[in-house]
């Protein structure tokens, strides 16, 4: 399937705008905000038999969910020695990886999305961050525009 074509930038798009929704479909225009927990992840703590900490983690936090904040279960984070697991996607804004966790992380993380969602600069603030989300901070991502990919001819 081809990306479709900008004249504009005389070049290809690929269109990832499918991928997320940038706006919630009612009156409310906050950023739409995905939170993935690693459903896999193990503490370390919990019995071999036991459900994982990771899927408890992603209970509790489909439990407390919140307008406009969507909870995912992934099966793996690659973030194995800081687990517990989870990120926090924003369609408009940057995106957050963190460890650390543990299975009353829920709340924190519901937090962390709300400050994301509310975010003038696509930025999830310092200020008023759970201490859960300052600690344990692996990694954030900007956001990703559109990728243009100019046609050349290389003979």
């Amino acid at each position: 399937m081809a990306a479709p074509h900008d004249d504009q930038h005389s070049g290809w798009i690929l269109d990832l705008s499918a991928r997320h929704e940038k706006r919630q479909t009612d009156a409310d225009t906050t950023p739409r905000v995905i939170i993935h927990v690693c459903e896999t992840c193990r503490s370390g703590t919990e019995a071999a038999d036991a459900p994982r900490d990771g899927a408890i983690l992603t209970e509790r936090a489909k439990a407390l969910s919140a307008e406009g904040v969507e909870i995912r279960a992934v099966a793996c984070l690659a973030n194995c020695k800081r687990a517990l697991s989870a990120s926090i996607q924003s369609a408009e804004g940057w995106s957050y990886v963190f460890g650390d966790l543990t299975v009353d992380s829920a709340g924190d993380l519901l937090e962390g999305a709300r400050l994301l969602s509310l975010s003038a600069d696509g930025l999830m603030p310092w200020k008023g961050r759970p201490d859960t989300l300052k600690r344990g901070m692996i990694a954030r991502m900007p956001p990703l525009p559109p990728i243009l990919h100019p046609m050349t001819n290389k003979t």
